[in-house]
């Protein structure tokens, strides 16, 4: 099913372009999807109930999915390096599942037994690395586990959370990285980046301006450009409609952020992406209740949809961005 919605994007009263966004619903399933990778022009997905998949995005008749478990595991992460997937279940015991991206055979190659653990987001910095955080373990220490050589293990380091400072597992995108560094966004009655220079493994933590101060505020998704630019996105999902200090920038790395549209965007937001090749210019954002483009670095909004459920989105290319959510992914033309 293909939706139309014609717009038109200006700000200081300058027209810069009109375009059209069509919507087109791709996939649907029982399953609340919140983690989405690209490969092999397919659109890769995990999701509730153990389920794991793709849909070819040329011929979405060509789709396939298995269960990983036959427990009813809910998964809120996925990574991939050059010949597998990875995925995480949220809650304890949590199990590192890797997947043959030929067979889709799949094994459990690392398990964290915790009663604590709770893994909001994977990422690979390239093929060889990656790093996933989880919900600390009552010492309130940054807990980070990393993939290199092959091999699973916990990444030891001494940096203190604050009480009631952890993530949300929203989009499996609450880390990002560049070849310089790595940053991740924490939530709740804090919400700060933590830096690290993936050369020396050092690593800082910044204060933000971002809502925060409840369990339920705070950062949700962040993705950044270069070593400099970065955008944040968030805000409070019992308050939906909220949209206060929940969109902010950064320009040195994350060092200092800057509140961009406060009062004036869609409200509470799970992802946002970066358009590749825009030098941060353009970006798209999801949340529970709509779809946003900003075309000026994140400064001002606007809602290309009203289309709701949605929790994660990732661009295809320059005009296409695949979204997912609760019972269904589509695909997004931008012309």
């Amino acid at each position: 099913m293909k939706k139309i919605f014609p717009i038109l994007f200006s700000f200081l009263g300058i027209l810069l372009f009109s375009q059209q966004v069509s919507l087109e619903t791709i996939f649907n399933d029982k399953i609340s999807i919140r983690a989405l990778e690209v490969y092999d022009n397919k659109v890769w997905y995990s999701g509730t109930d153990s389920k794991f998949g793709y849909v070819d995005l040329k011929n979405p008749q060509n789709h396939k999915q298995i269960k990983l478990s036959e427990k009813k595991l809910q998964f809120r992460t996925l990574g991939q390096d050059k010949n597998s997937f990875y995925a995480i279940n949220i809650e304890s015991p949590a199990e590192f599942f890797k997947i043959d991206k030929k067979s889709l055979k799949y094994e459990i190659v690392f398990k964290d037994t915790a009663k604590t653990a709770f893994y909001d987001a994977l990422h690979f910095v390239n093929d060889k690395f990656a790093y996933t955080f989880s919900d600390a373990d009552k010492d309130r220490k940054l807990k980070l586990a990393f993939f290199k050589n092959g091999k699973w293990s916990n990444f030891k380091n001494n940096i203190s959370l604050n009480e009631g400072e952890a993530a949300f597992a929203a989009s499996n995108t609450n880390i990002a990285s560049t070849k310089k560094y790595l940053w991740i966004a924490t939530g709740g009655k804090a919400s700060r980046i933590v830096r690290m220079d993936l050369k020396n493994e050092k690593i800082e933590v910044f204060n933000t301006p971002f809502v925060q101060g409840e369990s339920s505020q705070g950062m949700y998704s962040i993705d950044f450009y270069d070593d400099k630019f970065g955008i944040a996105v968030g805000g409070d999902y019992t308050k939906q409609a909220d949209n206060i200090d929940n969109i902010a920038t950064t320009n040195d790395g994350g060092k200092t952020w800057q509140v961009q549209a406060s009062g004036k965007n869609a409200g509470y937001t799970t992802c946002v992406k970066i358009k590749p090749g825009s030098q941060g210019k353009e970006i798209i954002a999801v949340g529970d209740q709509h779809i946003s483009y900003s075309s000026d670095f994140g400064k001002t909004w606007k809602k290309i949809s009203d289309e709701k459920g949605f929790f994660v989105c990732e661009w295809v290319d320059g005009n296409t961005v695949v979204v997912a959510g609760k019972d269904r992914i589509a695909k997004i033309s931008l012309k």
